[in-house]
């Protein structure tokens, strides 16, 4: 069976965050999810991570979906590898991809196709590599006559004809697992570094008559790494313009891309458009001739045909086609807003199920309610869902008219079509076509303000 070691041991100082460096984020996703997501896209699903500076963060991230193993001491590379040598010994048999946590854009097409290389040419190491006009910094791919791989000289060790080679390694690698734990138990640390060299591994091969080979990746962006927070920033808006190509080239409309944030995993149908300040995160799946912002944040939730947004924000809910949000809605969580509905400005609707054709125009907070279909919720109204101790539900029936200043005291039931007069306070449920007022007896005191103002006067 195949395998991965992703090394995210990494404390990233220059960072200036007490965090592993690959939990740092780019469009909203850690560096670490996005090299997890390559491996399994690649049908790569048993892993092990390898964790350093404040592991226990890793462990947290990860929540036992993977295997994770701890470098105490940060001696390279190679020592990083020794300490899954117990995950690799569990099934020894296929290939083990060992790659890096802060390398985020690896990629599905990169890993298949070295590893079809690896096995066709039988080799036991196959390094992954680029070319770089300017390869400063990086271990430089050293071949032999035939092509062949004989080492990976690192940038500190290397010879001044050694430093002039462009091929350089990604610091990803296909091995034959039996051929890595044997090479892992013949490292030393006799180098410059005073540290365990993975690439040496490849030598270590070489020597004993095993073939290491290289796959040059078509794509240049697998040895990006981010080392500080402007090259993270360099990250975000590298990763955000390849999101923004994508959508562009299925068919959704960007005229200004100021402020505008869409997450990979985001989907957006055709025809729709995206205005400035428009912050897309998560399982959100925009349907087709949308018009989404400006100023709008949804997360996790579904938007269908046609429908509008405009300033609002929408957590972990559905809403359906041509409805029409905004300006300045909250949707909260577990909310379904029906077909042809209307969220108008200064709403706020939680844990809520709105019919379709229901208008909530205006000021008004829906909460724990089942609205049903063509409703109309006059300005002010709110669902009273919380008694202090327990949240409770309000339901509204079809074609009910829900006067302005309204107050619905949960648990409450209004059937079909039921009526309520602008400033009631609804305390027990309503009967179908009922109308229901409750207001107190207005009193006029007359000549009041004239008596009052000269008391005031006299002072």
């Amino acid at each position: 069976m195949d395998k991965a070691i992703i090394l995210a041991g990494g404390q990233g100082k220059r960072m200036k965050a007490d965090m592993p460096k690959p939990l740092f984020k780019v469009l909203g996703e850690p560096m670490l999810d996005w090299v997890i997501a390559a491996c399994e896209s690649a049908g790569i699903s048993d892993i092990c991570v390898v964790k350093g500076f404040r592991g226990e963060m890793i462990d947290e991230h990860l929540g036992g979906r993977y295997t994770t193993v701890l470098q105490a001491e940060r001696l390279g590379t190679g020592h990083a590898v020794m300490q899954a040598i117990p995950f690799l010994s569990e099934d020894a048999s296929g290939s083990t991809l060992v790659l890096c946590g802060d390398a985020p854009f690896i990629d599905e097409t990169t890993i298949r196709e070295a590893l079809a290389l690896h096995n066709e040419q039988g080799n036991a190491v196959t390094v992954i590599t680029s070319e770089l006009e300017e390869p400063f910094g990086y271990g430089r791919i050293i071949r032999s006559a035939d092509g062949s791989v004989s080492a990976i000289v690192e940038q500190k060790d290397a010879t001044d004809e050694q430093k002039a080679v462009k091929e350089i390694n990604s610091g990803t690698y296909w091995f034959r697992t039996a051929d890595l734990i044997d090479a892992l138990g013949k490292l030393t640390n006799n180098n410059a570094q005073n540290e365990y060299y993975l690439t040496d591994t490849l030598g270590i091969a070489v020597s004993e008559g095993k073939k290491a080979g290289a796959y040059k990746s078509a794509n240049p962006d697998i040895i990006k790494g981010a080392n500080d927070r402007k090259e993270l920033l360099e990250f975000n808006n590298y990763a955000r313009m390849k999101v923004f190509e994508k959508h562009m080239m299925n068919g959704v409309e960007f005229t200004c891309l100021d402020g505008i944030i869409i997450e990979r995993s985001v989907e957006i149908g055709q025809g729709t458009e995206i205005l400035p300040g428009t912050i897309l995160r998560g399982d959100t799946k925009i349907g087709s001739g949308c018009k989404i912002g400006p100023n709008v944040v949804i997360e996790n939730s579904t938007i269908g045909d046609g429908t509008v947004v405009n300033t609002a924000q929408i957590y972990d809910s559905e809403v359906e086609e041509n409805v029409n949000i905004g300006p300045f809605v909250h949707i909260r969580p577990d909310c379904r807003i029906g077909k042809e509905s209307k969220i108008g400005d200064f709403v706020e609707v939680k844990n809520s199920g709105i019919g379709e054709k229901t208008a909530i125009a205006h000021l008004a907070y829906i909460g724990d309610s089942d609205i049903g279909r063509k409703v109309n919720i006059g300005c002010g109204t709110v669902t009273v869902n919380y008694d202090g101790i327990t949240k409770n539900r309000c339901v509204i029936g079809d074609n009910s008219f829900i006067g302005c200043n309204t107050n619905l005291i949960a648990p409450v039931k209004l059937g079909k079509a039921v009526y309520t007069a602008a400033g009631t306070t609804v305390t027990r449920d309503i009967p179908d076509y009922a109308l229901a007022i409750e207001r107190g007896v207005m009193k006029i005191n007359e000549g009041y303000t004239i008596r009052k103002l000269k008391t005031k006067q006299g002072k």
